[in-house]
């Protein structure tokens, strides 16, 4: 019983207590779990973004889903959020306090209704740089700081029809190059071939 007595500290229980020492170890539990209860965590948020990867070719407008949920339901237009990216030059934000942060920036925007807890990102006219994982993070009115998953973008070449143009002159580029070496030949060894000609002619003849 020395052994069950230790879990509850603070409390004077000795080898000897008997059962009134045990109903006073078993009064103590209630009372530190009480006030967890009664004092329940006024923001309760989760920031849920998808989907956790995305692709897109140069050109193209993404958006990067993140929607916000609460079982208190407050209002949440006095969140701030935050969208950050993580590539291999390192950390970069493009946006905080609900606000766009890059300079002349014209492409990137919070796109959804924070009212309703949508704050998702919106990408007007991607580039390969802008490849990376696109984090969403919203501060509490308390200070406390939650973060989404992340969501990893992949940006590909537009290859397109650009590509076919691009691989159909290179086709007729080496054609009419290959075409213009024969051209080159016929003229060269069309005087050799008439003297072959004449010489077989006469040949011939004799």
């Amino acid at each position: 019983s020395a052994v069950l007595f230790s879990l509850f500290p603070g409390t004077d229980v000795g080898v000897t207590g008997g059962g009134a020492d045990k109903e006073n170890a078993a009064a103590v539990t209630p009372v530190t779990a009480q006030p967890l209860l009664l004092t329940p965590e006024p923001w309760n948020l989760l920031v849920t973004q998808t989907p956790a990867k995305e692709k897109a070719k140069e050109g193209e407008t993404v958006v990067l889903n993140c929607h916000l949920n609460s079982p208190q339901h407050p209002p949440l237009t006095n969140l701030m959020v935050k969208w950050y990216k993580e590539d291999e030059k390192g950390q970069m934000d493009l946006l905080e306090k609900n606000v766009t942060m890059l300079p002349n920036n014209s492409r990137i925007f919070m796109s959804g209704d924070l009212s309703q807890g949508d704050v998702s990102l919106i990408i007007l006219n991607v580039t390969t740089s802008d490849h990376g994982i696109y984090f969403c993070e919203v501060t509490l009115p308390d200070g406390k700081m939650v973060t989404g998953d992340g969501t990893k973008l992949r940006i590909r070449r537009a290859l397109g029809l650009f590509g076919m143009e691009e691989s159909i002159g290179t086709i007729i580029g080496v054609v009419a190059a290959g075409i213009g070496g024969v051209v080159v030949l016929i003229v060269v060894l069309t005087p050799q071939l008439r003297k072959c000609l004449l010489c077989m002619r006469q040949e011939s003849h004799q």
